[in-house]
């Protein structure tokens, strides 16, 4: 008799199934960095990346930003678009993989990327399309858990690799001016996904006006 062998399950099989409850699994309302910062940005149109099940994308779009996103998974755009009818506001939410995503020229005002947690290779190559994508003036906001988060069992991804410093950061965003950069602890407290104190790196950068 042949033994059966079971594949594990990819990214995307493990984010359907979490995506696919009804509950939402990070909950709906916006990262609080996302949320303080956005809020002193001036206004325009907003990109969210690796959204999720939409708390960001919708909280941008009640602040006034002609928002789209962009998941992995179908079931993350289903509940984002739910949530934003929900809500009232209009978000252009599309499945899409961001290892073949184009973001475009000079086609945004806002970037976010919250935990937003992908392979190196793919982080890189999206970041690298930033300088061009923005707007003159356009800024990302980003958070995202270190390696020191590893083991915390508070949320975040299992491995390393997956995480993000600001010495990786400042190489992989040098033709854009970081205005905010910084690791620290935070209580990162967004329904069961993310449950309490935190090692995160966020990041404020912007493309100079006269690029």
């Amino acid at each position: 008799m042949e033994a059966t062998v079971t594949q594990p399950p990819s990214a995307r099989d493990l984010w359907e199934q979490r995506f696919a409850e009804d509950r939402y699994f990070f909950g709906t309302e916006p990262n609080a960095f996302v949320a303080a910062t956005v809020a002193r940005l001036p206004r325009g149109r907003a990109l969210c990346l690796a959204e999720g099940e939409g708390r960001n994308a919708v909280h941008l779009a009640e602040a006034g930003y002609e928002v789209s996103s962009v998941d992995l998974t179908e079931a993350g755009v289903a509940k984002t678009r739910r949530l934003a009818a929900e809500r009232g506001v209009e978000v252009d939410a599309q499945v899409g993989d961001l290892a073949t995503f184009d973001l475009g020229a000079e086609a945004w005002d806002l970037v976010v990327s919250s935990f937003a947690h992908v392979p190196p290779a793919v982080r890189r190559r999206v970041h690298a399309q930033l300088a061009t994508a923005l707007r003159p003036g356009g800024a990302l906001v980003l958070e995202a858990y270190t390696p020191d988060q590893i083991g915390r069992g508070t949320g975040g991804p299992p491995v390393p690799e997956l995480t993000m410093t600001l010495a990786a950061l400042r190489e992989e965003l040098a033709g854009l001016d970081l205005v905010h950069a910084a690791e620290l602890e935070r209580p990162v407290l967004e329904g069961n996904g993310h449950t309490g104190l935190g090692a995160v790196v966020q990041v404020i950068a912007v493309r100079r006006a006269d690029d």
